[in-house]
């Protein structure tokens, strides 16, 4: 994904001013979730109504066409990684978060998500690499420092 701020915003990720570094998250989230127009942002907040009522199928479903019609729409499977996450299915959220960071390497959600879906794997040394990763673009994210000793402390 490129943008013409993208280089300024991932920088301000790594400032020490707070309010700054939230100022770039929150305008990150927001490029990636319009990546596809008001019609893309209006499908991604369907789905997240959806799934929040419940009806996981029916989130999947809109999820899974708007994939097959955007393949590039990283958020779209971005927010079909966290629907299978939220299932407990954590082998396809990983799949799906790999999909998101080959779109977009900068995506630090996806980062995180595929962290987290490792470590319910019990793959530990993954879970770290990928935790790291998100760390690279956001060093101030304090939970992945947290899940990377948590993680650490858990290998054999």
């Amino acid at each position: 994904m490129n943008h013409p701020e993208l280089g300024q915003l991932l920088d301000s990720l790594k400032q020490e001013n707070e309010s700054l570094r939230d100022a770039a998250t929150s305008k990150l989230w927001r490029l990636w979730f319009e990546q596809k127009g008001e019609l893309g942002l209006e499908i991604l907040k369907r789905a997240q109504l959806l799934m929040e009522s419940g009806d996981m199928a029916k989130a999947e479903e809109m999820l899974t066409q708007t994939i097959e019609t955007y393949p590039d729409f990283a958020e779209a499977w971005n927010r079909r990684a966290v629907l299978y996450y939220m299932q407990g299915d954590y082998h396809q959220s990983k799949e799906d978060c790999l999909k998101v960071v080959v779109l977009n390497p900068y995506h630090f959600g996806a980062w995180h998500g595929l962290g987290l879906c490792e470590a319910n794997l019990g793959h530990y040394p993954e879970a770290i690499r990928a935790f790291r990763e998100a760390l690279d673009i956001q060093p101030h994210a304090l939970v992945n420092q947290r899940l990377i000793l948590e993680c650490t402390a858990l290998l054999d």
